[in-house]
């Protein structure tokens, strides 16, 4: 397998993403290929010092980087020689020996074009959307989409509940994957036109266990296992709970401390497993689900080990055939959308 790294990109490039990727040569097989895309100066002396294995390592030359705040589009089209741009290049099926899977901590919506315009879609795919795999008290949740498309047609939401069902029976190992649509509310007459004209094709799709309207404070309770919404919402849903959760393990750390330091140092041991449960790290990346390959997309604050366990993560990916699956649902229920 062939994997293809931005090392330029993510608030925190180059390092923790070159050092991610050379840690995990050390988890993949002799088959397998880590392509390096970036800097060679920066990234050949990394690699020279590195001990690298089982897989090797290839390094591509790249003299522009895509910074998180350039405009996607137009930095996908300026900056060809750009790390991002070039592994999405080499991403292609058209591309001379192309790679199987490009990981990106960089500029989100940047990797999302660039993915779908060299990439392409999956048959059958009106656009691509990004599954974040979200821990919950009742156990992980998957939420499409939460950042590649914020405005959506009732037939992307729609096939969202699709993918989304997909990815939760092949990499999160949830046999009938319930898929709930959010909403400000569970009952029948609340939402836009477009939610509502969603359900109905969610509902049209046979062997869906769709269990109908979620709210926002049912999702880490059980609610569902696949919650499918707009890239707004999903995104501010995911950055909501994120802040929140590292705010109250803060707060909840100081207040121990200052009132009991004995019983603070008693609970570390608690909070770090707290912590290590609902680490994001330990995710590796969200992948955009629809494109023509594998591409997975990173936390822009990534550390090392994110990027180790993405690389690890897309051996899952390739194995599961997620993509494979999402053709062959797809197919099957276009006639039935289009008489909801």
């Amino acid at each position: 397998m062939r994997i293809g790294i931005d090392v330029m990109g993510g608030d925190h490039a180059p390092h923790p993403i070159l050092e991610g990727a050379l840690v995990a040569t050390a988890q993949l097989e002799a088959d397998d290929v880590v392509v390096l895309y970036g800097d060679e100066a920066i990234i050949a002396p990394a690699v020279a010092s590195a001990n690298i294995g089982p897989a090797s390592v290839e390094i591509v030359h790249t003299t522009e980087s895509i910074t998180m705040d350039e405009s996607p589009v137009d930095a996908v089209r300026s900056k060809q020689d750009s790390s991002l741009v070039v592994m999405c290049k080499a991403g292609s099926k058209h591309a001379d020996n192309p790679l199987d899977a490009v990981i990106s901590a960089g500029n989100t919506g940047a990797f999302v074009a660039g993915s779908q315009m060299y990439l392409r879609r999956l048959d059958g795919v009106h656009r691509p959307g990004i599954a974040a795999a979200v821990p919950t008290f009742a156990g992980t949740v998957a939420i499409i989409d939460v950042g590649a498309n914020i405005e959506p047609k009732p037939i992307h939401i729609a096939q969202y509940g699709v993918m989304g069902k997909v990815y939760a029976k092949r990499i999160l190992g949830i046999e009938n994957p319930r898929v709930a649509l959010m909403n400000v509310g569970g009952e029948e007459q609340k939402g836009t036109s477009d939610l509502k004209q969603a359900r109905e094709y969610l509902r049209a799709v046979p062997d869906l266990n769709f269990v109908g309207y979620i709210e926002g404070r049912s999702l880490f309770d059980g609610g569902a296992d696949v919650v499918v919404t707009d890239g707004i919402v999903g995104n501010v849903s995911i950055k909501l709970a994120e802040g929140l959760a590292t705010g109250l393990l803060k707060k909840m750390s100081q207040d121990i401390a200052e009132t009991d330091p004995k019983l603070a140092e008693a609970f570390k041991p608690i909070l770090k497993k707290f912590y290590a449960e609902y680490d994001y790290h330990e995710y590796g990346g969200a992948p955009l689900l629809g494109v023509n390959g594998i591409s997975l997309i990173c936390h822009g604050s990534s550390e090392a080990r994110t990027i180790t366990n993405a690389i690890v993560r897309t051996k899952q990916f390739s194995v599961s055939g997620v993509n494979k699956h999402i053709v062959e649902q797809l197919a099957t229920i276009e006639e039935e959308m289009s008489v909801a």
